[in-house]
């Protein structure tokens, strides 16, 4: 009897959950973590508190999927999907809040994080400007250089995380219609959520095998992708995220968190934060922080050695978001 073929390829299958919010419940966590092979967790941003919190990453643990953090604008009431006008420093320490929040939870129930990817606005302002793009690096930089920076495939979001040394990942939407330049369409425009799971399947399929996706308009657009997103708040969320990883998996993809680009720069967990350019946000100033492989053994993927004392850049005025229409 013949071996088995090798499967085509490897590719991750995240979900954004862990949104739910004291007495009120969204989405459908422990079902939809038995499909997936990682977690984007809200942490207290947008959406999730510390039970939450900690409910979700104990849920991961015993499920064997990878957990990450999924910090968004500080806006409960707008679910995040709302673009505020807050500068990148401003970015840059919420970010590192809501990290340090679920890292603690994370600590205690034995969970180290492998990710973070920003929600919502966040995500989608980080993919078109490159000002939020880099304090959101320069925020995970300076908490865990291990951690992978989760992006839009060929956004400026992917391309500051290699700027900061961070390992990446490409992300490309089955639930999601893009744009012909790649962009994830707007939420309020018709036809931006792909309702049908079917649909979802076929461009899982396209997304994994042929390294693209069918636009809006019909165009054929790249997305080379590490890890393909089902948002937890839909609600099928489990029956899509299960038969998209049955699909994949008969396909001959194998659905694993496979962890960073290939494309990722050799060694970034030792590499200093680079110099930014006046006018981006952040005056231009060499950071040396210690890397957090030098934390203590058997730590959780917490905050780097030394990163607590380490202050915030410097930010050149009237760099704040313009509120612009969230896509995420």
């Amino acid at each position: 009897m013949a071996d088995a073929a090798p499967p085509l390829r490897a590719i991750d299958l995240n979900v954004d959950c862990g949104e739910s919010f004291g007495v009120w419940t969204l989405g459908e966590d422990a079902l939809v973590l038995r499909h997936v092979t990682s977690a984007n967790i809200a942490c207290g941003g947008h959406a999730g508190d510390p039970l939450v919190m900690r409910r979700t990453l104990r849920l991961c643990r015993e499920l064997g999927v990878s957990a990450g953090a999924h910090p968004g604008y500080p806006d409960v009431q707008g679910f995040g999907r709302r673009a505020l006008p807050m500068s990148p420093e401003e970015i840059a320490a919420h970010t590192l809040a809501q990290l340090g929040a679920l890292d603690a939870l994370a600590r205690a129930e034995g969970v180290s994080l492998t990710h973070v990817k920003p929600h919502g606005a966040l995500y989608n302002q980080a993919a078109a400007r490159r000002d939020v793009a880099d304090a959101l690096a320069w925020a995970v930089a300076a908490f865990d250089r291990r951690l992978i920076l989760v992006g839009l495939a060929g956004s400026h979001l992917i391309e500051a995380g290699r700027a900061a040394g961070l390992p990446v990942a490409r992300e490309a939407f089955v639930d999601r219609a893009y744009e012909a330049d790649g962009s994830l369409r707007a939420r309020h425009l018709p036809g931006a959520l792909i309702a049908s799971i079917a649909r979802s399947v076929e461009q899982a399929l396209s997304i994994a095998l042929r390294g693209e996706v069918v636009a809006h308009d019909g165009t054929r657009v790249s997305a080379q992708a590490d890890t393909l997103c089902i948002h937890g708040d839909a609600p099928d969320a489990p029956a899509r995220a299960e038969q998209v990883r049955r699909a994949l998996e008969q396909a001959g993809v194998a659905v694993r968190f496979a962890g960073a680009s290939t494309s990722s720069a050799a060694g970034a967990s030792t590499r200093p934060l680079p110099e930014l350019v006046e006018g981006n946000g952040f005056a231009s100033t060499a950071s040396t922080g210690s890397a957090s492989t030098g934390s203590a053994a058997g730590a959780s993927t917490g905050s780097a050695a030394g990163a607590s004392t380490r202050p915030l850049p410097e930010l050149a005025e009237g760099n704040g978001g313009s509120g612009v229409n969230a896509h995420g």
